[in-house]
């Protein structure tokens, strides 16, 4: 194969054991924090923010300031390269330089059959602009597809295409600092505290210096962004046209719009303004649910003041709909003239490290490198003469979910997935699961092990991840920062854009012979620059920017012209917009409702989001103990009066419907939503529990500008789940390589949980459900998978589905299950984490034991509890003495807003 992947700025070779720290950025969402991490031999062995990184200023959230537990050589990652010969056999371990032959021959095979446009590219928001750059270039110049499209497209292309059809270009205008100097701060669709915790501190720091700022929050449930703000409108999923129309109509009405910004710089008002004519705060409220007089209120406060800042993200973005959100927010910023000025401008948050840096290499099938547009004969022609081909297809090219549906329907043959899961993160799982299983060919790309696409390869190449890879990233503010690595990567493990590299020049000498130099680059940088030439002269030009300047400067913001000293803060100061004509444009948008509406046999509106310590499928947060102890199992949320409805107690299993498939899961009470709403975290996939996981729910009907998908809302049904056998289990070890060896049970249950747990130190944590026990055999099984063949203490009844077993290391648990009673199973966890241990343990198995409670952890950082906390509450500690004293919120910060709620709730129960 090409020249092995050596790790630069390593140790020296003569002291391979000396510590080294290494500038690098977060892996995780859109900020783009700067981290120092610091590694001694091939290990990372510390993480702390970059306090020289303008982006964070040396804070990190919880999940970043845990990157060191992530970093793994083991069964974990995916050290070698795999194939399977036919469908039905077992992959086995291949040399690399074999995998990349085979993927070349195979996909030459299919391209000789079929044509190019039968294979298809699904991209990650995770890899870095090279890795976007070079995959581009491969699926585009030398495949000859537009079949390449990002999971972006399931996050920012809303945003995209608003921005677009408004202000001309996929560029957020405004900047972090903006944070400092807005009078208003108006977050619609976006839970910052827990999806961007950095910024929200940022945030909590400018209230307290400028006690006037106001921040308003949209958003269905009264999450902890919502709990903060000074007004929370409580919007019904969906609604939000409705909303900003009302919002501008009142603006119109009082006068507070800037009529003379809308002559001079925009155009296409004057149908808007008829037809929000209709949208009065009365009329929005019976379609919002939200009070008229609070809509008067945001429109006030949001129109005048000197400074008005919006922050949104996949609220507004994952929605049949989407565009529409984003232009009808954007317009409350042109119609008061709130943009291109210090603290306003509407400024969406990016949900990935890397979903900017991919939208600037083109990296989706609605984009080409340098924000052209790949239906334009001139832009096309730009791009083959940068990349020195003859030409680009002109054939469109198909976005994410239709790239599976064309696999159903047999136009693609070969998919090629890079850093992305698409068995847990697209909708409707049962559709993108057959499409798995039918196409002809399934590379998968990927760091880690624990994947639910991996089930579907054919070919598994093994990829270099954080912090083993060299390159840049794009964040939210548009500024480019040097990712660099810290380590080698483990194995055969290779950085994406070399496996492309190694396949491209493959496939060139098969395909297209002529073809094969255009991807021998020497390094990284040689990408970079390849790369930075194609924005030459477009609105982002960073075409001046070099890895030798981001070396000497520090990470910059684009534009980077090469006139300019200095990359752009702001755009649209000068109020002219990258449309032809200089002017934004407002667009004449209706209110559409939403695509799935609740009925009779589907009656409460479900909405999915984020934990505060987790991301996306969690392939990489649950090789983290530390992140699984603020939430410790799978839940849906509901409000107490559709719990009393459904029959339901809280932590009762539920049975949970939507038109396209169902689950079992365990409910809890939430007062936090309305009544007739749901709430179901986004991590939870078939990789943690039984079934398709949470996206066999989901809606996959999408927006006709931006095709992304409607994962933000759909209608279910909830009952009972009729499961009364159950059993609850843990064993202590390597939480990752217990969950993969755990993982077969998954499929034997109609509910099963297979989960990370922090318990002492680690291990996993198991839970099942049934509506019969199950036989003998099958329960032997389980207890020797957990090691309790032969345990300390036992009071089995295997007839009547009753196993109860303890194995102890020491004085404290190593294993233990409880089948068909798990009455004392919180009494259990107490004591493996550390917990006195029972005065009898035939009591404890009898039942007969006081049950325990065990302490759930509030702040991840310092390991606080919530009973530590409420006894710090009844000594009279306050929210100052709390942190000085117990250390909640003093790291991340991101537990602060509960930890405050608890305060006043304390103190409100004090005053009843």
């Amino acid at each position: 194969m090409d020249a092995p992947y050596f790790l630069e700025n390593a140790a020296d070779a003569a002291n391979p054991t000396a510590s080294r720290t290494v500038s690098s950025v977060c892996c995780y969402c859109g900020t783009g924090c700067g981290v120092r991490v610091q590694a001694q031999g091939n290990r990372v062995i510390a993480i702390a923010g970059d306090d020289s990184h303008p982006s964070n200023l040396g804070r990190l959230c919880s999940k970043g300031l845990r990157l060191a537990d992530t970093v793994r050589a083991d069964a974990a990652r995916v050290l070698r390269a795999q194939w399977r010969p036919g469908r039905g056999e077992a992959r086995t371990d291949i040399a690399l330089d074999r995998a990349l032959d085979i993927a070349a021959d195979r996909l030459a095979d299919i391209i000789g059959r079929h044509g190019p446009d039968a294979v298809g590219f699904y991209l990650s928001g995770q890899l870095l602009t090279e890795d976007y750059s070079v995959f581009n270039k491969l699926a585009r110049a030398l495949v000859g597809t537009n079949n390449v499209d990002t999971n972006s497209r399931l996050c920012m292309s809303s945003a995209v295409a608003g921005y677009k059809q408004t202000l001309g270009a996929d560029a957020p205008p405004a900047c972090y600092d903006d944070l400092e100097l807005a009078d208003t701060v108006f977050i619609a669709g976006a839970n910052v505290a827990y999806a961007h915790p950095v910024l929200f501190r940022r945030l909590e720091a400018a209230r307290q210096a400028r006690p006037h700022m106001r921040v308003i929050v949209v958003d269905p449930r009264r999450t902890d962004t919502a709990a903060a703000a000074d007004l929370h409108l409580p919007i019904l999923p969906g609604t939000d046209v409705a909303l900003f129309h009302a919002m501008l109509h009142v603006m119109v009405a009082e006068s507070s719009i800037d009529r003379a910004y809308i002559e001079r710089h925009t155009e296409g008002f004057e149908p808007l303004e008829r037809r929000i004519r209709e949208f009065t705060p009365e009329a929005a409220q019976a379609i919002c649910g939200v009070p008229a007089a609070d809509i008067v209120q945001a429109a006030r406060w949001f129109a005048q003041v000197p400074a008005t800042l919006s922050l949104y993200t996949m609220g507004l973005n994952q929605s049949s709909s989407g565009t529409a959100k984003n232009a009808a927010l954007i317009h409350l910023h042109l119609a008061t003239g709130k943009i291109g000025k210090p603290g306003s401008g509407p400024f969406s948050l990016t949900g990935q490290p890397n979903a900017m840096g991919g939208r600037e290499a083109g990296g989706m099938a609605t984009l080409l490198p340098g924000h052209r547009d790949p239906g334009s004969a001139a832009d096309r022609a730009e791009v083959a003469a940068l990349w020195e081909v003859d030409g680009i297809p002109a054939t469109p090219g198909l976005p994410a979910l239709e790239m599976f549906d064309a696999v159903l329907d047999g136009r693609i043959k070969a998919l090629w997935i890079v850093a992305t899961n698409p068995a847990q993160s697209l909708p409707d799982q049962a559709r993108v699961r057959a499409a798995l299983e039918k196409a002809e060919l399934v590379i998968v790309q990927d760091a880690y092990a624990g994947t639910e696409t991996l089930a579907y390869a054919d070919l598994v190449l093994p990829a270099a991840t954080w912090p083993e890879k060299e390159g840049t990233v794009t964040n939210s503010e548009r500024r480019i920062s040097r990712v660099r690595a810290a380590i080698a990567p483990p194995g055969d493990a290779r950085p994406d854009w070399r496996l492309a590299a190694g396949v491209a020049t493959r496939l060139a000498r098969r395909i297209a012979p002529a073809r094969a130099a255009r991807f021998d680059y020497a390094d990284e940088s040689e990408v970079f620059a390849e790369h930075a030439r194609t924005t030459a002269g477009r609105d982002l030009d960073y075409s001046a920017l070099s890895y030798a300047i981001l070396e000497r400067d520090g990470p910059q913001q684009w534009p980077y012209r090469r006139d300019a000293q200095g990359g752009v803060r702001r755009l649209y100061a000068d109020g002219r917009f990258a449309t032809p004509g200089g002017r934004a444009r407002f667009a004449d948008i209706g209110y559409t409702p939403v695509a799935e509406p609740v009925c009779a046999d589907y009656p409460l509106r479900l909405t999915t989001g984020r934990l505060r310590d987790h991301w996306h499928t969690m392939a990489r947060t649950a090789l983290s103990a530390a992140l699984t102890r603020h939430v410790e199992q799978p839940w849906m949320s509901l409000h107490p009066r559709d719990m009393a409805a459904a029959g339901l107690a809280d932590g009762a299993l539920a049975k949970v419907r939507s038109r396209r498939g169902q689950l079992y899961i365990a409910v809890r009470a939430d007062d936090s939503l309305r009544a007739g709403q749901a709430f179901l975290p986004m991590h939870w996939g078939s990789a943690f529990i039984a079934g398709d996981g949470v996206n066999a729910l989901t809606n996959p009907a999408r927006d006709p500008l931006s095709r992304q998908p409607e994962l933000k809302h759909c209608a279910i049904a909830v009952e009972h789940a009729a499961l009364p056998w159950q059993a609850a289990g843990w064993i202590r070890g390597d939480a990752a390589l217990l969950r993969q060896r755990l993982a077969p049970w998954l499929r034997r249950f109609p509910y099963a949980a297979v989960l990370p747990t922090a318990l002492g130190a680690d291990g996993a944590r198991i839970a099942l459900a049934a509506a019969q026990a199950p036989d003998i055999d099958t329960l032997e099984a389980l207890c020797a998978e957990l090691d309790l063949a032969r345990p300390q203490a036992a009071y089995d009844d295997p007839h009547r589905g009753i196993v109860r077993r303890i194995a102890l290391a020491g004085t404290s648990p190593a294993a233990f299950l409880l089948a068909g009673d798990t009455r004392v199973v919180d009494t259990l966890e107490a004591w493996a984490d550390g917990g006195p241990p029972p005065a009898s343990l035939a009591q404890l198995l009898m039942g007969r034991t006081r049950p325990v409670a065990r302490d759930r952890t509030i702040c991840v950082c310092h390991g606080v509890t919530d009973r530590a906390i409420q006894a710090g509450i009844a000594a009279g500690l306050d929210l100052d003495g709390l942190r000085h004293t117990l250390r909640c919120g003093t790291g991340c910060g991101s537990c602060g807003p509960e930890v405050a709620r608890m305060v006043a709730r304390a103190h409100s129960h004090e005053g009843a």
